[in-house]
Protein backbone atom coordinates (compact mmCIF):
# COMPACT_ATOMS: atom_id res chain seq x y z
CA UNK A 1 0.00 0.00 0.00
CA UNK A 2 1.22 3.50 -0.80
CA UNK A 3 2.67 5.52 2.06
CA UNK A 4 -0.08 8.01 2.93
CA UNK A 5 1.64 9.39 6.04
CA UNK A 6 2.46 12.77 4.37
CA UNK A 7 -1.23 13.22 3.56
CA UNK A 8 -2.18 12.33 7.13
CA UNK A 9 0.31 14.91 8.43
CA UNK A 10 -1.37 17.55 6.28
CA UNK A 11 -4.78 16.43 7.55
CA UNK A 12 -3.57 16.95 11.12
CA UNK A 13 -2.04 20.33 10.27
CA UNK A 14 -5.25 21.57 8.70
CA UNK A 15 -7.40 20.31 11.58
CA UNK A 16 -5.16 21.89 14.19
CA UNK A 17 -4.46 25.25 12.56
CA UNK A 18 -7.29 26.04 10.11
CA UNK A 19 -10.79 26.34 11.56
CA UNK A 20 -13.52 25.02 9.23
CA UNK A 21 -15.39 27.66 7.24
CA UNK A 22 -18.81 26.88 8.72
CA UNK A 23 -17.51 27.31 12.29
CA UNK A 24 -15.74 30.57 11.47
CA UNK A 25 -18.83 31.94 9.71
CA UNK A 26 -20.96 31.08 12.74
CA UNK A 27 -18.51 32.91 15.02
CA UNK A 28 -18.67 36.02 12.82
CA UNK A 29 -22.47 35.87 12.83
CA UNK A 30 -22.53 35.45 16.60
CA UNK A 31 -20.22 38.44 17.05
CA UNK A 32 -22.53 40.60 14.94
CA UNK A 33 -25.43 39.66 17.19
CA UNK A 34 -23.78 40.79 20.43
CA UNK A 35 -24.14 44.28 21.87
CA UNK A 36 -21.60 46.76 20.56
CA UNK A 37 -18.65 47.13 22.93
CA UNK A 38 -19.83 44.31 25.20
CA UNK A 39 -17.53 41.80 26.87
CA UNK A 40 -19.06 39.15 24.60
CA UNK A 41 -18.14 41.07 21.46
CA UNK A 42 -14.61 41.63 22.76
CA UNK A 43 -14.29 37.90 23.42
CA UNK A 44 -15.36 37.16 19.86
CA UNK A 45 -12.83 39.67 18.55
CA UNK A 46 -10.06 37.82 20.39
CA UNK A 47 -11.33 34.45 19.19
CA UNK A 48 -11.52 35.53 15.56
CA UNK A 49 -8.10 37.17 15.65
CA UNK A 50 -6.71 33.92 17.04
CA UNK A 51 -8.36 32.01 14.18
CA UNK A 52 -6.77 34.38 11.64
CA UNK A 53 -3.28 34.20 13.12
CA UNK A 54 -3.38 30.42 13.50
CA UNK A 55 -4.26 29.96 9.86
CA UNK A 56 -1.67 32.48 8.66
CA UNK A 57 1.20 30.95 10.65
CA UNK A 58 0.12 27.26 10.73
CA UNK A 59 0.10 27.27 14.51
CA UNK A 60 -2.45 25.44 16.68
CA UNK A 61 -5.74 27.28 17.19
CA UNK A 62 -5.68 26.21 20.85
CA UNK A 63 -2.76 25.26 23.08
CA UNK A 64 -4.71 22.13 24.01
CA UNK A 65 -4.59 20.23 20.73
CA UNK A 66 -6.78 17.57 22.26
CA UNK A 67 -7.27 13.88 21.65
CA UNK A 68 -6.95 13.03 17.94
CA UNK A 69 -10.01 10.95 16.99
CA UNK A 70 -9.82 9.28 13.58
CA UNK A 71 -12.77 7.72 11.78
CA UNK A 72 -11.37 5.71 8.87
CA UNK A 73 -13.66 4.49 6.08
CA UNK A 74 -11.76 2.17 3.78
CA UNK A 75 -12.49 0.08 0.65
CA UNK A 76 -12.51 -3.71 0.68
CA UNK A 77 -9.00 -5.11 0.56
CA UNK A 78 -7.22 -2.28 2.36
CA UNK A 79 -5.11 -3.10 5.42
CA UNK A 80 -6.32 -1.47 8.61
CA UNK A 81 -3.03 -2.43 10.26
CA UNK A 82 -1.08 -0.48 7.62
CA UNK A 83 -3.43 2.50 7.83
CA UNK A 84 -3.16 2.60 11.62
CA UNK A 85 0.62 2.39 11.47
CA UNK A 86 0.85 5.25 8.96
CA UNK A 87 -1.57 7.46 10.91
CA UNK A 88 0.39 6.88 14.11
CA UNK A 89 3.59 7.80 12.25
CA UNK A 90 1.86 10.97 11.07
CA UNK A 91 0.74 11.83 14.60
CA UNK A 92 4.31 11.46 15.87
CA UNK A 93 5.69 13.60 13.05
CA UNK A 94 2.96 16.24 13.46
CA UNK A 95 3.87 16.45 17.14
CA UNK A 96 7.52 17.01 16.24
CA UNK A 97 6.39 19.77 13.86
CA UNK A 98 4.33 21.38 16.69
CA UNK A 99 0.98 20.94 14.92
CA UNK A 100 0.08 18.88 17.98
CA UNK A 101 1.16 19.49 21.55
CA UNK A 102 2.58 16.42 23.34
CA UNK A 103 -0.67 15.64 25.13
CA UNK A 104 -0.87 11.95 25.99
CA UNK A 105 0.02 10.98 29.54
CA UNK A 106 0.16 7.49 31.04
CA UNK A 107 -2.60 7.56 33.64
CA UNK A 108 -0.85 5.27 36.11
CA UNK A 109 2.70 6.66 35.92
CA UNK A 110 2.04 10.25 34.84
CA UNK A 111 4.74 9.87 32.20
CA UNK A 112 4.38 11.79 28.93
CA UNK A 113 6.05 9.93 26.03
CA UNK A 114 6.34 13.20 24.11
CA UNK A 115 4.98 11.83 20.84
CA UNK A 116 1.20 11.50 21.41
CA UNK A 117 1.39 7.71 21.06
CA UNK A 118 -0.04 5.55 23.80
CA UNK A 119 -2.70 2.96 24.53
CA UNK A 120 -5.76 3.97 22.47
CA UNK A 121 -4.13 7.35 21.84
CA UNK A 122 -4.84 8.50 19.22
CA UNK A 123 -8.28 6.92 19.04
CA UNK A 124 -9.37 4.98 15.93
CA UNK A 125 -12.65 3.81 14.48
CA UNK A 126 -12.33 1.69 11.31
CA UNK A 127 -15.26 0.90 9.04
CA UNK A 128 -15.15 -0.94 5.72
CA UNK A 129 -17.50 0.55 3.16
CA UNK A 130 -18.56 -0.03 -0.44
CA UNK A 131 -17.01 3.15 -1.85
CA UNK A 132 -13.84 2.77 -3.98
CA UNK A 133 -11.89 5.42 -2.06
CA UNK A 134 -10.51 6.15 1.40
CA UNK A 135 -12.04 8.74 3.71
CA UNK A 136 -10.48 9.76 7.02
CA UNK A 137 -12.36 12.09 9.36
CA UNK A 138 -10.30 13.70 12.10
CA UNK A 139 -11.52 15.52 15.19
CA UNK A 140 -9.29 17.13 17.83
CA UNK A 141 -11.22 16.95 21.10
CA UNK A 142 -9.89 19.29 23.78
CA UNK A 143 -9.74 18.40 27.45
CA UNK A 144 -11.51 21.45 28.85
CA UNK A 145 -14.67 20.89 26.86
CA UNK A 146 -14.41 17.13 27.42
CA UNK A 147 -14.54 17.73 31.17
CA UNK A 148 -17.99 19.33 31.04
CA UNK A 149 -19.77 16.62 29.07
CA UNK A 150 -22.61 14.97 30.99
CA UNK A 151 -24.70 11.82 30.94
CA UNK A 152 -28.17 11.36 32.42
CA UNK A 153 -30.06 8.19 33.25
CA UNK A 154 -33.74 8.85 32.77
CA UNK A 155 -36.07 9.43 34.47
CA UNK A 156 -34.25 12.13 36.43
CA UNK A 157 -36.22 13.32 39.45
CA UNK A 158 -33.95 16.32 40.02
CA UNK A 159 -34.85 17.70 36.61
CA UNK A 160 -38.40 16.33 36.65
CA UNK A 161 -37.39 14.78 33.34
CA UNK A 162 -38.98 11.63 31.95
CA UNK A 163 -38.19 9.18 29.20
CA UNK A 164 -39.28 11.36 26.30
CA UNK A 165 -38.01 14.24 24.17
CA UNK A 166 -39.08 16.76 26.79
CA UNK A 167 -36.86 14.91 29.23
CA UNK A 168 -34.04 15.04 26.69
CA UNK A 169 -34.56 18.80 26.37
CA UNK A 170 -34.33 19.31 30.14
CA UNK A 171 -31.19 17.20 30.43
CA UNK A 172 -29.37 19.01 27.61
CA UNK A 173 -30.22 22.46 28.94
CA UNK A 174 -29.02 21.37 32.38
CA UNK A 175 -25.72 20.16 30.89
CA UNK A 176 -25.17 23.49 29.13
CA UNK A 177 -26.05 25.43 32.28
CA UNK A 178 -23.72 23.34 34.44
CA UNK A 179 -20.83 23.86 31.99
CA UNK A 180 -21.04 27.66 32.28
CA UNK A 181 -17.82 29.10 30.78
CA UNK A 182 -15.62 26.13 31.65
CA UNK A 183 -16.04 24.47 28.26
CA UNK A 184 -14.90 27.54 26.27
CA UNK A 185 -18.25 28.63 24.87
CA UNK A 186 -19.80 29.16 22.41
CA UNK A 187 -20.17 25.43 22.02
CA UNK A 188 -21.47 22.82 19.69
CA UNK A 189 -23.46 20.30 21.71
CA UNK A 190 -23.55 16.70 20.52
CA UNK A 191 -26.39 14.64 21.98
CA UNK A 192 -27.14 10.93 21.92
CA UNK A 193 -30.37 9.40 23.18
CA UNK A 194 -30.39 5.71 24.02
CA UNK A 195 -27.70 3.06 23.73
CA UNK A 196 -25.60 1.95 26.67
CA UNK A 197 -23.32 4.29 28.58
CA UNK A 198 -20.34 3.75 26.29
CA UNK A 199 -22.10 3.76 22.92
CA UNK A 200 -24.10 6.82 23.92
CA UNK A 201 -20.94 8.84 24.57
CA UNK A 202 -19.41 7.69 21.28
CA UNK A 203 -22.54 8.58 19.30
CA UNK A 204 -22.77 11.99 20.97
CA UNK A 205 -19.22 12.85 19.87
CA UNK A 206 -19.89 11.65 16.33
CA UNK A 207 -22.33 14.55 16.02
CA UNK A 208 -19.35 16.94 15.90
CA UNK A 209 -18.49 15.68 12.42
CA UNK A 210 -21.79 17.10 11.12
CA UNK A 211 -21.65 20.51 9.39
CA UNK A 212 -23.45 23.24 11.32
CA UNK A 213 -26.04 23.67 8.55
CA UNK A 214 -26.80 19.95 8.44
CA UNK A 215 -30.53 19.27 8.98
CA UNK A 216 -31.47 16.18 10.92
CA UNK A 217 -33.27 13.61 8.78
CA UNK A 218 -35.71 12.96 11.63
CA UNK A 219 -38.11 15.94 11.83
CA UNK A 220 -38.67 15.40 15.55
CA UNK A 221 -34.95 15.65 16.26
CA UNK A 222 -34.51 18.51 13.78
CA UNK A 223 -37.12 20.53 15.65
CA UNK A 224 -35.56 19.70 19.02
CA UNK A 225 -32.08 20.69 17.78
CA UNK A 226 -33.32 24.12 16.75
CA UNK A 227 -35.31 24.62 19.93
CA UNK A 228 -32.41 23.67 22.18
CA UNK A 229 -30.04 26.03 20.36
CA UNK A 230 -32.51 28.90 20.82
CA UNK A 231 -33.16 28.13 24.48
CA UNK A 232 -29.50 27.55 25.37
CA UNK A 233 -28.74 31.01 24.02
CA UNK A 234 -31.17 32.56 26.51
CA UNK A 235 -29.08 31.30 29.46
CA UNK A 236 -26.82 34.36 29.31
CA UNK A 237 -23.56 32.42 29.67
CA UNK A 238 -22.08 33.82 26.47
CA UNK A 239 -18.64 33.40 24.88
CA UNK A 240 -16.04 32.13 27.37
CA UNK A 241 -18.62 32.65 30.13
CA UNK A 242 -18.45 36.46 29.91
CA UNK A 243 -22.19 36.80 29.38
CA UNK A 244 -23.98 37.48 26.13
CA UNK A 245 -26.42 36.16 23.58
CA UNK A 246 -24.40 33.25 22.18
CA UNK A 247 -23.74 30.26 24.40
CA UNK A 248 -24.02 27.58 21.71
CA UNK A 249 -23.48 27.63 17.96
CA UNK A 250 -25.49 24.48 17.30
CA UNK A 251 -27.03 21.39 18.84
CA UNK A 252 -26.83 18.04 17.02
CA UNK A 253 -28.79 14.96 18.15
CA UNK A 254 -28.96 11.29 17.21
CA UNK A 255 -30.58 8.24 18.76
CA UNK A 256 -29.64 4.60 19.32
CA UNK A 257 -31.51 1.43 20.16
CA UNK A 258 -31.67 0.79 23.90
CA UNK A 259 -32.66 -1.84 26.42
CA UNK A 260 -36.02 -1.42 28.16
CA UNK A 261 -34.25 -0.90 31.49
CA UNK A 262 -32.10 2.00 30.25
CA UNK A 263 -32.71 5.44 28.81
CA UNK A 264 -29.51 7.46 28.60
CA UNK A 265 -29.16 11.04 27.44
CA UNK A 266 -25.55 12.02 26.76
CA UNK A 267 -24.48 15.59 26.02
CA UNK A 268 -20.93 16.04 24.76
CA UNK A 269 -19.52 19.55 24.60
CA UNK A 270 -17.26 20.90 21.86
CA UNK A 271 -15.62 24.29 22.41
CA UNK A 272 -15.70 27.08 19.83
CA UNK A 273 -12.45 25.61 18.40
CA UNK A 274 -14.43 22.86 16.69
CA UNK A 275 -11.44 21.34 14.91
CA UNK A 276 -12.44 18.76 12.33
CA UNK A 277 -11.25 17.95 8.82
CA UNK A 278 -11.71 15.13 6.30
CA UNK A 279 -9.23 13.58 3.89
CA UNK A 280 -10.44 11.93 0.70
CA UNK A 281 -7.94 9.71 -1.14
CA UNK A 282 -9.21 8.70 -4.55
CA UNK A 283 -7.31 7.47 -7.63
CA UNK A 284 -3.97 8.48 -6.14
CA UNK A 285 -5.08 12.04 -5.31
CA UNK A 286 -5.60 13.37 -1.78
CA UNK A 287 -7.93 16.27 -0.98
CA UNK A 288 -8.73 17.76 2.40
CA UNK A 289 -12.11 19.22 3.21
Amino acid sequence: MENLAPHFIELIRRASTDLPADIEAALHQARAGEDEGSAAQTAFDSILENVRLSRAHSTPICQDTGTPIFYVYYPTGWSTLALKKQIREAVEKATQMSYLRPNSVDTLTGKNPGNNLGDDFPYFHFEEWEEPYLKVDLMLKGGGCENVGAQYSMPDSRLEAGRDLEGVRRAVLDAVHQAQGMGCAPAVIGVAVGGDRGSSYIKSKEQFYRPLDDVNADPRLAELEQRLAREANTLGIGPMGFGGKTTVLSVKIDSLERLPASYFVTASYMCWADRRRSLIYRDGVATIE
